[in-house]
């Protein structure tokens, strides 16, 4: 009998379904990796907007009048 085989005997019906990370959680290991990408991506999608409206408020704003740096 093959390693398969005795696998799937062993863990019955649980055979072939994805690991949750706490048996009370119900979260699978690959949605956390998918919620990790895509705060990672957040996170550098703020860093580009705050550097963005900090470059507008620095440059463009005094340009316009909006306000005056000494």
């Amino acid at each position: 009998m093959g390693d398969a085989k005795r696998r799937k005997e062993a863990m019955g019906d649980r055979y072939g379904k994805e690991e949750k990370i706490l048996p009370w959680l119900p979260v699978t290991k690959t949605q956390s990796e998918q919620f990790v990408q895509w705060t990672t991506r957040g996170a550098w999608a703020g860093i580009g907007l705050l550097i963005l409206s900090w470059l507008t408020i620095r440059f463009v704003g005094p340009a316009f009048g909006w306000w005056e740096v000494d």
